[in-house]
């Protein structure tokens, strides 16, 4: 009788001990996470020559904050959690129309006013490789700024986000196999907006794998299913390729590609009817770095959004961050029924710190054949530190005048010119 109250105590010790241990790592978990502060200013002055309802417009001056914080907790058993907050700013002034309607007589800044939860997810690091995520989070499946089909909308201040339930697994090597299910979709318009602007009520699927074992051809294979409730006309499926990569040929140059196909139709609840596809074709080169230049990359691309002139009828990438594409004066962000074709030069330079980015689009429509306009495109930027970045941005976009374009584009046949000055501190 004493040895089992002996062995009774020692194991009601031990589960003590145990609980008490596992209070004291999650409260580390807890504790011992890390806060991160960062800090978007931008001045974004807009000289748009639309004119809805046959006014003209006013130049839009928007001087906005993005302020955010942030909190990821260490790792409790696998587990972890991380919060964002996010509040956009009008200061110093300015008035522009920030994309809900009023005040209509100013060109257009999509960055309203307010306050959200950015980000906020529980995340499980399970065995085998597996990263499993559930609440609102950020899901892209490229590097910044280019995400084509999934993305952030990174530079404006509001930033899209999804509450999705997302798992990632890296198992197979050099190998990312990646799954989402996403039922709202919170875009930039912010959460005080009418919807569908405000956000999208989904019922989508996302799935995306990627291999990069071999240098010269990395390959990724997608498929997205958005179903949208509230805006079925955006309701969609794309099946898609990408093969891309880089081989050297020497030791002072690398020449660069990339080939693409989708192919996209309607899905879910969307009232029409119709098929499209997609194509990009890219090819350039990688320079040595040399006394004067620490980077150099050049290249051609060819983009192709088919559209055959009905309503609805053309390719979207209505979750993707589309400012980078089309040229980033934004005339094209959403593809017009007639599609697209845009024959473009980059260029980006890295010298003595400073990044020079230049690009030259000649953008014509798929169905009928004639032209868009021309755009010019430059971005300067400096890093200073691991804190501190300042930059310098312009795009020009000039609408050619041809009467086909103006019959079947009307208000949107116009010229518009941009000019930013952006800073952004991170703590």
């Amino acid at each position: 009788m004493t040895r089992l109250l002996l062995l009774t105590g020692l194991i009601l010790i031990n589960s003590v001990s145990n609980i008490a241990l596992a209070e004291d790592d999650l409260w580390e978990a807890i504790t011992q996470g890390e806060f991160n502060v960062n800090l978007r200013y931008r001045f974004e002055h807009v000289d748009d020559d639309l004119r809805p309802g046959g006014l003209p417009l006013k130049d839009a001056n928007a001087s906005t904050l993005r302020t955010t914080i942030s909190y990821g907790s260490s790792a409790f058993h696998g587990f972890s959690a991380f919060l964002e907050m996010e509040q956009i700013s009008r200061i110093f002034g300015g008035e522009f129309n920030e994309g809900l309607g009023s005040p209509s007589r100013y060109a257009t800044v999509v960055d309203p006013d307010g306050t959200e939860l950015n980000q906020g997810y529980l995340q499980f690091q399970a065995p085998a490789a597996n990263q499993l995520r559930l609440g609102r989070q950020i899901i892209t499946y490229r590097d910044a700024p280019f995400h084509r089909f999934i993305g952030t909308i990174l530079w404006r201040q509001n930033w899209q986000t999804f509450d999705a339930l997302s798992l990632s697994n890296t198992y197979l090597p050099e190998t990312r196999i990646s799954y989402a299910y996403v039922w709202n979709v919170n875009r930039i318009f912010g959460n005080t907006a009418p919807e569908p602007l405000s956000n999208f009520d989904s019922d989508s699927h996302f799935i995306n794998i990627q291999n990069r074992h071999f240098q010269w051809a990395q390959i990724e294979g997608y498929a997205y299913l958005l179903d949208f409730d509230n805006a079925p006309r955006f309701s969609s499926r794309t099946y898609g390729i990408r093969l891309y990569g880089e081989h050297p040929l020497n030791a002072w140059l690398t020449p660069i590609y990339t080939l693409e196909y989708a192919d996209q139709a309607d899905y879910g609840n969307n009232p029409t009817n119709y098929d499209a596809s997609y194509q990009l074709f890219e090819a350039g080169f990688k320079l040595k770095p040399t006394q004067l230049l620490d980077s150099l990359m050049f290249k051609f691309s060819y983009e192709r959004l088919s559209g055959d002139g009905k309503v609805n009828g053309a390719f979207v990438t209505i979750l993707g961050t589309n400012h980078p594409f089309q040229g980033t004066a934004d005339r094209f962000l959403v593809t017009p029924n007639d599609g697209i074709r845009d024959y473009y030069l980059s260029s980006v330079m890295t010298a003595y710190g400073f990044n020079f980015n230049i690009s030259y689009h000649m953008i014509q429509s798929d169905h009928l054949d004639y032209d868009y306009g021309n755009e010019l495109d430059m971005e300067l930027s400096r890093r200073f530190g691991k804190y501190l970045t300042f930059g310098l941005k312009y795009a020009d976009y000039d609408a050619d005048n041809n009467a086909t374009n103006l019959l079947r584009n009307g208000v949107e046949a116009a010229d518009v010119s941009k000019i930013w000055f952006y800073t952004l501190v991170k703590f």
